[in-house]
């Protein structure tokens, strides 16, 4: 059984990392960054201000939502229904920062994250992995990319979706993710100290995979 986990800021390409790194070493993946968002999304359907903690957390045992890994996906389900896609709304992104805020929040989803990987081998991504989730990791790697590139590599990703999206509103709603995950007082963005730091602004992501399966010893 081996655990890889790879963290980084918003936009820095964690999740087409993962991705192609889990096609690449028929390893499952799990896009934890998603498992918040999917508790923003529901507190957005449900009306649920995220600031009130206690009346999100409370609402966690009412959530029917499902995380499933299945081969090279990682899939988020809403009563059976897919909704990897829509938990990528930019609107999602700023809420699912104040909930990742939340203490009780943050235990019920790295319960289900470490749940995810008592199966077998995983690559994991999001942003306290190797400092919190898995701290005895076999591999960790962080992503550091420029914000302005993270907001194009974000824009790009909305309109392929096709949601259409404002690369200044996009860069600005980076900004304050950066700010508000780098100084929560639980679990802040920050690099494990035995991690492998990747700077990606200049790389392709076929070179981000490169780098981090030379690492690997399989």
């Amino acid at each position: 059984m081996m655990i890889i986990t790879i963290d980084g800021p918003a936009g820095s390409g964690k999740s087409t990392v993962a991705k192609e790194l889990s096609r690449k070493l028929g390893i499952p993946y799990i896009e934890t960054g998603s498992m918040y968002r999917a508790v923003a999304w529901w507190c957005k359907e449900n009306d649920i201000n995220p600031d009130d903690e206690s009346r999100v957390v409370d609402s966690l045992k009412e959530m029917n939502i499902d995380f499933v890994r299945e081969n090279n996906r990682f899939i988020v389900l809403h009563g059976g229904r897919i909704i990897n896609e829509e938990l990528f709304a930019p609107e999602i992104g700023d809420v699912a920062s104040k909930v990742a805020k939340i203490p009780g929040v943050r235990d019920f989803l790295v319960a289900r994250q470490r749940e995810l990987c008592e199966k077998g081998s995983c690559i994991l991504e999001g942003r306290d992995l190797g400092t919190v989730v898995f701290p005895d990791a076999d591999y960790k790697f962080f992503l550091v990319t420029s914000v302005e590139e993270r907001a194009r590599r974000r824009v790009r990703q909305l309109e392929e979706k096709g949601i259409r999206a404002d690369f200044k509103n996009v860069l600005e709603a980076i900004r304050r993710r950066d700010i508000q995950d780098e100084t929560r007082e639980v679990a802040p963005l920050k690099p494990a100290p035995d991690a492998t730091v990747i700077d990606t602004t200049h790389l392709s992501i076929d070179d981000v995979v490169e780098t981090i399966v030379s690492h690997i010893r399989v």
